[in-house]
């Protein structure tokens, strides 16, 4: 049996920068993620799912729980779950869907919101520091880097 090629060995090459940006985007994320806001009053800190599904909630204005499930990927059973613990802890509510009496439509409560504001003042606030720390051509590569991998994260 052989072993596979070590990526080291390509420096410059595609495999040698998509193995740097994995492990670097790995640890960052990994190191966003301590910084995390607590939950709801008298709840803990909610799981990534439940932020993620409250803040896609509060950027799209409202949405069906299939909408939901759809966009975060996850089966509606899960989201069901999801869904019934934002509402518990009062970070989402259900209203009636405007033209399909069938459906209901959830929108992010006012404490919902201040959470998602919290957690995004933590992350943005470590951020800048780092930022900081940096010398201005390094954040200068950055800035250019951005969109790049927002593009990345899209396909």
């Amino acid at each position: 049996m052989s072993t596979p090629p070590n990526p080291r060995h390509t420096r410059g090459r595609a495999p040698a920068l998509a193995e740097d940006l994995r492990i670097s985007i790995a640890r960052l994320s990994r190191r966003l993620r301590t910084l995390r806001a607590p939950g709801a009053e008298g709840a803990g800190p909610l799981s990534l799912t439940q932020f993620a599904a409250l803040a896609a909630i509060e950027r799209h204005g409202s949405m069906t729980p299939r909408e939901l499930a759809d966009h975060e990927k996850v089966q509606p059973p899960s989201m069901t779950r999801v869904i019934a613990f934002l509402e518990e802890q009062g970070l989402v509510v259900r209203s009636p869907h405007p033209t399909d009496g069938r459906q209901v439509v959830l929108s992010a409560t006012e404490q919902g919101r201040a959470l998602l504001w919290e957690e995004r003042r933590r992350k943005e606030a470590w951020l800048s520091r780092r930022l900081d720390e940096l010398t201005p051509d390094e954040r200068e590569i950055l800035r250019k880097a951005a969109p790049i991998l927002d593009k990345i994260s899209r396909a």
